[in-house]
């Protein structure tokens, strides 16, 4: 099964600054991204697509070293599948008939999450266990101590930070988790799942 770990980060005032620049430098790029679809779409009415977007990264990157160059490349990417994510569900909105709501810029409290898709690829989920603390280490970031109340099991796939009014997080993705059956009981109830009623159970 899969299962979602949340843990409280214990940033130096360092690491606070650079957590913050990062979100912030994911914020613009997502914003720019937007822009862009908008202004193909109102000056040419063409479509552009996460593809063409992700293709224009390594040239961002160049053109800015101290400031996009300086995040994780996949986490860019991610961030780019985010807004990819809002196109498409908006979209599919308009062809249900449903009120759409256009995605909209993202202001700066409102956009407090960065995802990091793969484990050991600019992160690195407890970056340094010889020294008998847990850390998550994140690209332009560092190894920033993490206040792990209970085990990790099953393979962390996707590494995500996420800002909450003055705390940051992080949240683990895991695969492979293996289930915790409950002891039997020797009761035995129906369950019927419907539409007017969620869940109807025979007792």
């Amino acid at each position: 099964m899969r299962r979602a770990y949340k843990f409280l980060l214990r940033p130096t005032a360092k690491q606070t600054a650079a957590l913050t620049a990062c979100l912030s430098d994911h914020r613009h790029l997502y914003n720019a991204a937007l822009e862009e679809r908008r202004e193909a779409y109102r000056r040419a009415k063409a479509t552009i697509r996460y593809g063409d977007q992700s293709a224009q990264l390594k040239d961002i990157r160049r053109a800015d070293p101290g400031g996009q160059g300086h995040w994780s490349f996949s986490s860019q990417q991610a961030t780019l599948r985010r807004l990819d994510k809002a196109m498409r569900a908006f979209f599919r909105r308009v062809k249900a008939g449903q009120t759409p709501g256009y995605p909209r810029f993202k202001g700066a409290g409102w956009f407090d999450t960065v995802e990091w898709p793969k484990d050991r690829d600019g992160c690195r989920w407890d970056s340094a266990p010889t020294t008998g603390t847990t850390r998550v280490y994140l690209q332009g970031v560092g190894h920033i101590r993490v206040h792990a109340h209970r085990k990790v099991d099953g393979t962390v796939k996707t590494v995500s930070v996420k800002r909450e009014g003055r705390r940051w997080y992080v949240v683990l993705s895991c695969d492979e988790v293996p289930a915790e059956p409950l002891p039997e009981t020797g009761a035995v109830v129906g369950v019927d799942m419907g539409v007017a009623a969620f869940l109807t159970t025979s007792d």
